[in-house]
């Protein structure tokens, strides 16, 4: 017989207790949907089926916790003691807002891609039109003070300017 390794273990594990998450579960449902139908249970009886899915729900969230830590702590990547939770994504509050007035999650993200579009459209806008005027500030420089105009083009090749478009300007105007 084949050594069981250490994940497969801890899969095996981790499987049995989500199945008595899901097992708990249906306790539950069927105490609720016959709680009227042949007496009241009783408080107690459903407060324990509860308080077992809780322990089960806390078991399987210390396992994968555990789990975790010890893949970071693999990867020699070393964490103070209070910072042992695994972080969630973040959801932005705008959107459990959305969701919560009834509306698809789908339209929020098609209005945030296409905000988001718009606001590179302009940025492009301002980053051409800042080159052309870069352009057109050095073509008028080196007309009017042609013994920099050496300067200006080094200034321009450090800022990435198109040189060529201005020395074609100044022989144009020459």
């Amino acid at each position: 017989m084949a050594p069981v390794s250490a994940s497969q273990f801890d899969h095996d594990v981790v499987e049995k207790k989500i199945k008595d998450i899901i097992q708990d579960l249906f306790q539950i449902m069927v105490q609720v949907n016959t709680y009227d139908q042949f007496g009241r249970p009783g408080k107690d009886v459903l407060e324990s089926s509860f308080s077992q899915l809780s322990k089960s729900i806390s078991t399987i969230h210390q396992i994968a916790n555990t789990d975790s830590l010890s893949h970071i702590s693999n990867a020699a990547i070393t964490t103070p003691s209070e910072d042992r939770t695994i972080k969630l994504p973040e959801v932005p509050a705008e959107l459990i807002q959305y969701v919560d007035n009834g509306r698809n999650p789908d339209i929020y993200t098609r209005e945030f891609v296409e905000l988001a579009r718009k606001s590179n459209q302009l940025m492009k806008g301002k980053i051409e039109a800042h080159a052309q005027f870069r352009d057109i500030l050095a073509h008028e420089m080196c007309k009017a003070l042609p013994e920099l105009e050496a300067d200006v083009m080094l200034i321009l090749e450090r800022a990435s300017g198109n040189t060529d478009v201005i020395k074609q300007r100044i022989e144009e105007e020459s």
